[in-house]
């Protein structure tokens, strides 16, 4: 039995399929979701959570090991000019057990912490992203993760103590015509007898080329209330499996990224995840913490970029001063230096949050990795700015006509797919937006449903009449309107009586415009986005001031911290006006029309006076299941 390489699926079964993956319920309160509904409940964050004292012990002194190594064994220059992360760099990963930094030491593993997870990210990704990007795809997303949360103990213990020290494993859900659509998934795995067999084909397999274990997505036929997309551990050295293509990109370029291949590929039943039909489910759940590395490895990079801003801006001088001293060049170093303070405030508190267990962080992690991706980008793009010419060469030119070899312009080229990864900016703000308006879809989402009784409707207008008496009422007034709250933040505190005002006002803007478009507002992403991105700049500010004030308390930099929240506080609070102005007035109906025009071919003539170097071929490559033509291009570390 095959499937056909493209699954045509309406509009509805895919909004279906993706919403039966969400996690339904909140059964703990989470500090973001609060936040959009315009209840600042600044004490799910303060004081600031701590780590205990044993995992600071562990954690520091892995960090110490790991950092001698990054200084002493891993060469980033060359993994950028050979495209390719040596055997031998990944044997001394693998001794120092950093290939179980989140694994449980009695599987053989590390036991880190996410907070320490992260920092070890951010310091290995400061020596070489992609040793970076091959260690996060590994634990975050690849086998551990979904088998901490969902694996039985004897999967535990069969495959954890290989993956803390020796194999390195992949994620396999994306497919040529399958991005951010997974009811389209074509990758099929039918039962036979005690195994499923697996036919299909995965694009950018992250760790495909090298990886040992596999966790692939694939759809079980529908049979008996079964079926369904479903999860398994698939060993990559499975007959059957080829890696067609080891594919190369813009940045990251000694990324293991690579083209997979199924052919009625073997599978025991006992490798399966979790009940058929529960893939995607165990997919978000596991990035729910997974997403925190990736803008783990943002923070990082604005460290560097913070060094390097000084350093240079500090030598280089033009017309008598240190172009530092230049208002337009130190404008650009506030905004590096404050914002990335914010993001390893927002990093750290949700890393932190994980760690304790206490709320649900679903919100906060997919907000830190929108956040932590687009202002990372940033950074980096001041920074080229901030070099000028030498931010545009390249290290290896630098070097050889005699200057420090900076690798400005590959750490822009690094830092662009973050944007993309692991769910795009504009997925991103669809998949917090859905949350964050979960509240009133769970009380009035009968009403704006076409396929609901008229019995279901009222029933639904009488859920909502009772919730929003209650709740529009408290989006009136509240504590950010008293002079005096929060005065133990000191000159922060305006800060955060600002957040409490804004949030009140981003949940009556929510509120009115539901009220204004009721079951249009899914298709009102641009204001959807705006929405996003106002409740993550008052997430950041929030982390920003209580990451100050911890450190005031211990006295670690104290005085200097809550200088840089306080800029970062005050250059976000214009960034949330503009926000707030791009609600109402934008130019969203007008784009509309405009696509509509460059799709139906009205604009052609502007295309002329051009040649187009791209080469032939489909759009799309062809991803029909069946052998391999190809020479298999897995190249395992050795």
């Amino acid at each position: 039995m095959t499937a056909p390489s493209i699954r045509n699926v309406s509009e509805r079964e895919a909004r279906q399929v993706a919403e039966a993956a969400r996690e339904q319920d909140w059964h703990k309160p989470s500090f973001a979701k609060e936040l959009f509904l315009g209840r600042f409940r600044l004490d799910l964050i303060h004081p600031h959570p701590t780590p205990a004292v044993d995992d600071v012990r562990r954690g520091e002194k892995f960090l110490a090991t790991l950092r001698e190594f990054c200084e002493t064994e891993i060469d980033g220059a060359r993994i950028e000019r050979e495209g390719r992360i040596p055997d031998e760099t990944v044997r001394g990963l693998k001794e120092l057990g950093a290939l179980g930094m989140k694994i449980d030491p009695k599987y053989g593993g590390l036991g880190l912490t996410q907070v320490y997870y992260n920092r070890a990210l951010a310091l290995v990704g400061s020596a070489s992203p992609a040793i970076g990007a091959l260690l996060s795809a590994h634990q975050s997303i690849g086998v551990p993760q979904p088998l901490k949360l969902f694996g039985t103990q004897e999967q535990k213990e069969t495959f954890l103590p290989r993956l803390a020290r020796t194999d390195i494993s992949a994620f396999l859900l994306t497919e040529p015509d399958v991005g951010s659509d997974p009811a389209r998934l074509a990758t099929t795995a039918v039962p036979e007898g005690e195994d499923y067999l697996l036919d299909g084909v995965k694009l950018w397999t992250t760790n495909g080329v090298v990886a040992d274990l596999l966790v692939v997505m694939a759809r079980v036929p529908a049979s008996d209330d079964k079926g369904g997309i479903t999860a398994f551990v698939v060993e990559a050295d499975a007959p059957g499996i080829t890696v067609e293509n080891r594919n190369a990109f813009m940045g990251l370029r000694g990324l293991e990224n690579g083209v997979t291949r199924f052919h009625r590929v073997r599978v025991p039943a006992a490798n399966r995840i979790g009940p058929e039909g529960a893939g995607l489910k165990i997919a978000l759940t596991t990035l729910n913490t997974g997403r925190l590395s990736l803008p783990a490895m943002c923070a990082g990079t604005g460290k560097w970029c913070l060094k390097i801003a000084r350093e240079w801006s500090g030598a280089r001088e033009q017309w008598g001063r240190p172009i530092a001293k230049h208002e337009a060049v130190g404008g650009k170093i506030s905004f590096i230096a404050a914002t990335t303070f914010a993001l390893e405030a927002v990093v750290d508190l949700a890393s932190q949050m994980a760690d304790e267990n206490r709320n649900d962080i679903r919100i906060e992690a997919a907000l830190a990795k929108l956040y932590g991706s687009e202002m990372g980008w940033r950074i980096a793009d001041e920074l080229v700015q901030i070099r000028g010419g030498r931010g545009f060469e390249t290290a290896d030119s630098l070097a050889a006509r005699g200057e420090r070899a900076v690798p400005t312009e590959q750490v822009l080229r690094d830092m662009r797919i973050n944007r993309i990864f692991e769910g795009s900016t504009e997925i991103m703000h669809l998949l917090i937006a859905r949350e964050a308006v979960d509240a009133h879809l769970s009380v009035a989402g009968d009403l704006i449903d076409p396929d609901k009784s008229l019995g279901d409707k009222g029933r639904a207008a009488a859920r909502a009449g009772g919730f929003y008496a209650r709740w529009l009422p408290k989006l009136v007034a509240g504590p950010g309107q008293l002079p005096r709250t929060y005065a133990e933040f000191g000159e922060l505190a305006g800060h955060l009586r600002y957040v409490e005002r804004t949030s009140r006002k981003l949940a009556r803007s929510t509120f009115y415009a539901m009220s204004r478009w009721q079951g249009k507002m899914e298709t009102k992403q641009g204001f959807l986005g705006r929405i996003v991105d106002i409740g993550a700049e008052l997430f950041a500010m929030s982390a920003a001031c209580v990451r100050a004030e911890h450190l005031r308390l211990t006295g670690d930099h104290g005085q200097e911290a809550h200088q840089l929240a306080d800029a970062f506080c005050r250059q976000a609070r214009i960034r949330v006006e503009e926000l707030f102005h791009r609600l109402w007035s934008n130019t969203d109906a007008l784009d509309r029309k405009v696509v509509s025009g460059v799709l139906g071919g009205r604009y052609t003539w502007l295309e002329e006076g051009v040649v187009d170097p791209s080469g032939d071929g489909p759009w799309i490559a062809d991803a029909t299941p069946g052998p391999s033509t190809e020479d298999n291009a897995r190249r395992p570390f050795r």
